[in-house]
């Protein structure tokens, strides 16, 4: 038996749980579909940031840099969503809904970290 609104906000924590239990167990049932783009949502933000520190160390710049992210990012994403969750993307609006969510918050915490670490490493 499904839990009722209520009682997930009651008991939250076992709510937010569940949600990242699904989230690394291929093949996962989302009857919420908030819950899904959530994931998506906060899984791009750990990519920007690590993918920023990343090209930082490396480093990378330019606009292969944008690029790489772009596609890194965007790839990692479709990748996950099609291949390990097999998720029907109609029933999220198609595939450019759920590509270009939380792309952008993501692009932002990338470039804050990539200049932050690439000035740090590489500016006297």
């Amino acid at each position: 038996m499904s839990p009722t609104k209520s009682e997930k906000v009651a008991n939250g924590s076992k709510c937010i749980q569940s949600i990242w239990t699904r989230a690394i167990t291929a093949n996962s049932e989302w009857p919420d579909k908030d819950e899904f783009l959530d994931v998506i949502y906060w899984s791009r933000q750990v990519i920007g940031i690590i993918l920023g520190i990343i090209w930082g160390i490396i480093p990378l710049k330019g606009f292969v840099a944008l690029v790489l992210f772009a596609l890194v990012n965007a790839g990692s994403t479709y990748l996950y969503m099609s291949s390990f969750q097999q998720i029907d993307e109609d029933e999220f609006g198609g595939v450019w809904e759920l590509t270009k969510e939380g792309f952008m918050t993501s692009f932002a915490g990338f470039l804050v970290t990539w200049i932050i670490i690439y000035s740090g490493l590489h500016f006297d």
